[in-house]
């Protein structure tokens, strides 16, 4: 029997610090009712002060690693799917690594827009299958509010900040993510962009000045490609599975837009109540969406052990994906002992006393090479 990856822990954290549409309407010429008509969102969390894409990438992986009972230091593999790092470089995967004390693990981040956590889910599934890792941890986490326009109705009305994280486990047993299906199109990269910090326009006053470090968005054009690409990626990737519409569960798309999602369901010919939605509590969080209702998803008891989950999403790029998973491990994971608990908390401050000694020491033999 072959290996496959099977999803063994998941977690997600989302920012405290709600912001409504009444709240929106304060700040921008808008409404609820504007709001709610044309995208399903209600409200959608923004980070407090100090909170980054890291920060909220760690505490999602903590909570995954803890339902899998994984130790830090078993993960061989982080990828953060995101299109906010907090640096461009080093990537915000090291970062989480360092702050996991994972040190076992490479790490790197993987920028496809909103299907980029499907991206990495693939990509790590076919590393474990082909028997390079045993472990990995694949993260989706967004901080949209630093390059959404605040003053723009048209996109700031959709965006939120989150993160969402699984971890996958090498098995030989039947289930786990049995098919992924992957695509882009780079000729429609100009519909969804940030236009400036980059090669191309390098960061100065004049792009400052003229606002080009908040995301560009074409949205009608970016709503008729999802319409058309998510029921397609869905159907081919049961095709994939060898699989058909009639044996799966529930389906798990990006959550950008609730017309978006009930249009797909419309062209797959599917219940609604297939469909799993959480848009209008978080909005559109891009690489963390669909690993932060997966969570929901089965902290509702809408999973459960065998069933087949879908997760499809679309992005910047143009790219899509999408992959079949059979769902392996029982429901709800059992609970942490108390002692188990106090180790994890322990850890965590270990390590990062760890870090602080290790970044001192480099400052320390680097002053005296300087002198």
């Amino acid at each position: 029997m072959s290996r496959t990856a099977h999803i063994v822990g998941w977690g997600k954290y989302v920012p405290s610090r709600v912001l409504t549409n009444d709240d929106l309407a304060r700040m921008v010429d808008t409404s609820d009712e504007w709001i709610r008509t044309r995208t399903g969102i209600v409200e959608r969390h923004i980070v407090n002060e100090g909170e980054t894409t890291a920060s909220m990438a760690v505490r999602a992986a903590r909570e995954a690693l803890q339902v899998a009972n994984m130790k830090p230091a078993d993960v061989e593999l982080i990828i953060v799917a995101t299109v906010t790092p907090d640096h461009v470089f080093p990537s915000t995967a090291c970062l989480v690594q360092d702050a996991l004390g994972a040190t076992r693990a490479a790490a790197f981040d993987l920028s496809a827009g909103c299907a980029g956590f499907i991206y990495g889910l693939s990509v790590a599934a076919d590393l474990i299958a082909g028997g390079a890792y045993k472990n990995a941890l694949v993260i989706g986490s967004e901080t949209l509010s630093c390059i959404t326009d605040w003053s723009d109705r048209a996109t700031c009305v959709l965006f939120g900040d989150g993160a969402g994280a699984v971890v996958l486990q090498a098995n030989d047993a039947d289930g786990g993510v049995l098919a992924s299906i992957l695509g882009a199109d780079g000729s429609g990269g100009g519909l969804l962009y940030l236009p400036a910090g980059g090669s191309r326009l390098p960061t100065s006053h004049e792009t400052v000045d003229q606002r080009l470090h908040y995301l560009q968005m074409k949205g009608r054009e970016v709503f008729r490609f999802a319409v058309e690409i998510m029921p397609e990626a869905t159907r081919d990737v049961l095709k994939k599975a060898g699989l058909t519409l009639a044996d799966m569960s529930i389906l798990i798309p990006h959550q950008a837009n609730q017309r978006i999602i009930e249009s797909a369901a419309r062209a797959l010919g599917v219940p609604q109540d297939v469909v799993y939605s959480n848009v209008a509590r978080y909005g559109n969080t891009s690489a963390a969406s669909i690993p932060i209702a997966l969570c929901e998803a089965v902290e509702e008891g809408r999973i459960k052990r065998g069933d087949l989950v879908v997760c499809v999403g679309f992005g910047a790029g143009l790219t899509w994906g999408a992959s079949a998973i059979r769902w392996s491990v029982p429901l709800p994971p059992a609970p942490l002992s108390r002692w188990k608990k106090a180790w994890y908390q322990l850890h965590y401050r270990y390590v990062a006393i760890r870090s602080l000694v290790r970044r001192f020491i480099r400052w320390f033999f680097a002053r005296g090479v300087e002198e």
